[in-house]
């Protein structure tokens, strides 16, 4: 006998067209229609710019609309059941929200897919930093390497990743949910549970800084071996804990090789490559030695200064950025080839009027960054909750408007 996971209360109507504000009448397209756009881009032959959304479970847990329940991120990090429901929730808005303003689809699944995931605190959580559960925010980590216990994370066994206690905890989720979901639906539709692997990296700066605390910038300049010695850890601790989860599930080996290092935003162009440019390619060589992958990164805030380094050393074609970013003068050092994720930034999609978002579409879509059609527009960097659903409307409206093809 099945268990039916969905309540009543959390069936939402279909979003009134008065509610999408004075740009809400963009073009409604299938998800057929939306999939095909999709690969057109991947084929080089699209004729408007894909728009997409960045998101994650906050978007219900921190949004009354959505979460009348009080369900939180403390629960959802330690018990199955509520971090499947929280992941089911979560897909269910977007199909009936937030991917109407974007070119993802709007129809219910055949079947759900959820999964297991700790947001940004996962490598630094796993190599010992608490976790701390504030009100109405994101979970995030405490640094805990202070100066009298700095080289305390070297004690921890990385050579038996799925051991640590995070790593640990989210495989047992994994199994726990797939044994509720075996006997459940979400609105009437089977459910399935994917296998949970990091197979990612946040940086050995940001991981450090993480740690560390502010301090890592000092011990830069102070305490430069140990810096070094602290990247290695991390970056070879991501590596082992990559091939763990990979032989655990027997997954294969994706073809796109995915990192990011916010924090190099707060180094000039020669400290990066100085100091951490030695630690990002270890991590892409060690996996792909024969460069033969795709190579993305993700870079919140204004880390472009390095994005031209990071092509030309790393070899990367794909950059995720956050705000504030020039997008003519990237596109003009990066050249047409390189695939650039951008758009309105976060604080104006939520906070901003329809017109403003709308205006600050335009102007970025005009700006040359489409030359070559390697761009995809997006929120700038990682959708909040309760972003109004005109200013939403706005920037998918502009796509349509001022990001046909050149």
């Amino acid at each position: 006998m099945c268990v039916e996971l969905a309540q009543t209360t959390w069936q939402l109507p279909p979003l009134d067209r008065d509610q999408c504000g004075p740009f809400g009448d963009f073009p409604r397209l299938s998800d057929a229609e939306k999939e095909a756009l999709w690969n057109d881009y991947h084929a080089r032959r699209h004729a408007r710019v894909p728009t997409t959304l960045w998101t994650n479970t906050r978007i219900v847990l921190l949004d009354p609309r959505f979460n009348s329940d009080g369900l939180g991120f403390e629960q959802v990090f330690s018990d199955a059941r509520a971090m499947l429901v929280a992941w089911l929730r979560m897909e269910y808005v977007l199909r009936m929200r937030h991917h109407l303003f974007c070119d993802r689809p709007t129809n219910l699944p055949e079947r759900w897919l959820a999964g297991v995931s700790f947001l940004n605190v996962y490598e630094a959580a796993a190599l010992g930093a608490p976790i701390e559960y504030r009100t109405n925010q994101v979970p995030d980590t405490r640094p805990m390497l202070d100066d009298d216990h700095k080289h305390a994370v070297f004690e921890l066994d990385i050579d038996h990743p799925l051991e640590l206690a995070l790593y640990k905890r989210g495989i047992e989720l994994t199994h726990a949910m797939r044994k509720i979901a075996a006997r459940a639906t979400f609105f009437g539709r089977p459910i399935d549970v994917a296998p949970y692997a990091e197979l990612g990296s946040d940086g050995p700066l940001t991981v450090a800084m993480n740690l560390r605390g502010p301090a890592i910038l000092t011990d830069l300049l102070r305490d430069p071996d140990y810096a070094t010695c602290l990247f290695d850890f991390i970056v070879t601790a991501g590596l082992k804990r990559r091939a763990a989860f990979l032989e655990y599930w027997n997954l294969p080996e994706p073809d796109e090789i995915w990192f990011a290092d916010d924090s190099i935003a707060m180094l000039s162009n020669r400290q990066y490559r100085e100091l951490v440019l030695p630690h990002h390619r270890t991590w892409y060589d060690t996996i792909d030695p024969h460069h033969q992958k795709r190579r993305s990164m993700h870079l919140c805030g204004d880390a472009t200064r390095h994005f031209r380094t990071i092509r030309d050393e790393l070899g990367v074609e794909s950059f995720d950025t956050g705000f504030p970013v020039d997008f003519a003068t990237l596109r003009r050092e990066l050249g047409p080839d390189v695939e650039l994720l951008g758009g309105v930034e976060v604080p104006k999609l939520l906070d901003g009027s329809p017109e403003e978002v709308y205006h600050r579409a335009e102007t970025i879509l005009k700006s040359g960054v489409l030359e070559g059609g390697r761009f995809i527009l997006r929120d700038a960097n990682n959708l909040p909750p309760g972003v109004p659903w005109a200013n939403l409307a706005a920037m998918y409206r502009a796509a349509f408007d001022f990001g046909q093809r050149p």
